[in-house]
């Protein structure tokens, strides 16, 4: 099957989409399938045509570490946020889709270049599967503090033209459904358990991060306002805890201010953030509006215990008391009072951390890669019995 990938992000940018993307093509590939991956360029990324390769942004480039060819098309830095690129209207999308005679268009979080993607199928009479990935509702009311309401008129419209859309968790299932989005499936993620697992805890690392013995507590993720991550004050306040965080994003200043005692690491990846996370006594992620929250599912790969919002994805994912700990959203008390329980009896921490890395061994991303091969035959399948 020839599919071409249109995404709002791709690694070297390091976020769900881009990872769940990437992990996607790989599946694909490692079928026999022939995916193209067509995203926002990155800084320093090659935008325009070289002479000695005539045509080769229509038909993809090969990347470091990618399993199949990229075609990147011109963007700009969100303001405000460098780390998010905004895709710049182009002719090589849908050059793209021709070049490489595909068959289906995956829309990876379509926003911007999704939007033009699902536009240039339409044209092509291509089928289109999209895939829910970002709460732009939940984004609105923390930056603008309104716009909800604007925020899914678009996503409905986007959503609503597509012959399927995938939800991550039974919570963004039913808010589409709820919000007017048609023919939405469950479509999970899956987790590389291989990576993440509890025997790549590091002693020494545990003892440069809390020199004085105390239980680890952290966070991985972007920091940036949507995330709350303001809301782990109170748990550097307890005593014998220790806040480790990893990430980065525009609010990392005002975090190392707010957050007195932590350890910031910054941006981490593969094998090293792997580590961190299996060094960890309790992973905390604090954010109310993920979709499906992939750094709860890779603690609980690594056998840490988790606290998280009682709100979307992880409600599918933690099962309170057994796995970890879920809370009130954006209630820091309810936060520094799950840490504090768990720290204080760290047998019952150990127990939900193993719980939970057994919650997830089956979600592998073979597992949920073949659920979406299910998917597109469904979607072929209906296009074919249409036309007939």
């Amino acid at each position: 099957m020839r599919v071409v990938i249109v995404t709002e992000s791709f690694p070297p940018d390091v976020n769900g989409v881009a990872h769940c993307t990437l992990q996607t093509a790989r599946h694909l590939a490692r079928r026999g399938h022939e995916p193209l991956v067509v995203a926002p360029a990155t800084v320093g990324a090659a935008t325009t045509s070289r002479p000695d390769l005539p045509g080769i942004f229509e038909h993809g480039t090969p990347e470091p570490g990618a399993p199949c060819p990229v075609v990147r098309v011109p963007s700009l830095p969100l303001p405000g946020y460098p780390q998010v690129r905004v895709a710049l209207p182009s002719r090589r999308l849908t050059a793209a889709l021709t070049a490489h005679r595909a068959e289906l268009v995956h829309l990876a979080g379509p926003f911007v270049l999704g939007v033009r993607g699902m536009a240039a199928a339409a044209r092509l009479g291509l089928p289109t599967v999209a895939v829910y990935q970002t709460d732009l509702a939940g984004y609105a009311r923390t930056y603008l503090g309104t716009g909800a309401n604007t925020a899914w008129r678009r996503m409905r419209a986007v959503h609503g033209a597509a012959d399927r859309t995938l939800a991550p968790s039974t919570a963004a299932l039913r808010d589409l459904t709820e919000h007017g989005v048609p023919r939405v499936r469950l479509w999970p993620r899956g987790v590389d358990t291989a990576r993440f697992r509890p025997g790549l805890r590091d002693e020494a690392l545990r003892r440069r991060l809390a020199p004085g013995g105390e239980t680890i507590v952290g966070y991985v993720g972007r920091l940036a306002p949507e995330k709350h991550v303001g809301l782990l004050t109170g748990a550097c306040a307890l005593p014998g805890v220790r806040v480790v965080v990893v990430g980065d994003g525009p609010g990392a200043p005002s975090l190392r201010t707010a957050l007195p005692g932590a350890v910031f690491l910054g941006r981490r990846t593969g094998d090293e953030l792997a580590r961190i996370f299996a060094s960890l006594d309790v992973f905390v992620h604090t954010g109310p509006y993920e979709t499906f929250c992939q750094t709860v599912q890779e603690a609980m790969a690594s056998g840490v215990p988790v606290i998280a919002p009682a709100a979307g994805g992880p409600l599918d994912l933690v099962d309170h008391g057994r796995t970890g700990l879920l809370v009130p959203p954006l209630d820091a008390r309810a936060v520094a009072a799950a840490v504090g329980a768990l720290a204080a009896d760290p047998a019952r921490a150990a127990a939900q951390g193993a719980a939970g890395r057994a919650a997830v061994g089956g979600r592998t991303w073979q597992t949920v890669g073949d659920q979406l091969l299910g998917h597109y035959d469904e979607v072929l399948r209906d296009r074919t019995a249409v036309a007939a």
